[in-house]
């Protein structure tokens, strides 16, 4: 059985190059383009990871996070944070939120999908 994961990405590039990686690791892709976009998308199916930008228009990662916290469905799924920002501020923000792991774009897929599998739950 495929284990689901989210990428919540306003860049269809990399939503592309995530989706990809993680479809060649085996792993069924749902894309959302913002955080408003990624709550439709969270209908109560399961999802065993959440990988989302934190700057993104209509809804940003960090309020998208805190959001999915709220969803009982959704407390427990891990999320990665996939961002340009490298600020130890934003990091603690994002892991405060609940994101559990912070990866740095431009990133290598192999990296992401280390973070992925160590996060993944079976």
């Amino acid at each position: 059985m495929a284990k689901t994961i989210l990428v919540v990405d306003d860049s269809s590039s990399v939503r592309q190059v995530v989706g990809i990686a993680l479809k060649g690791a085996g792993y069924e892709v749902i894309e959302a383009c913002d955080g408003k976009d990624a709550l439709t998308k969270l209908t109560g199916q399961k999802v065993h990871l959440i990988i989302s930008d934190v700057n993104m228009p209509n809804m940003d990662g960090i309020s998208f996070v805190k959001e999915v916290k709220q969803l009982s469905a959704y407390r427990f799924t891990p999320i990665i944070m996939l961002t340009t920002e490298s600020q130890e501020a934003k990091k603690q923000e994002g892991q405060a939120a609940g994101a559990k792991a912070w990866v740095v774009k431009p990133f290598q897929p192999a990296q992401m999908l280390s973070a992925v599998s160590k996060l993944i739950l079976p």
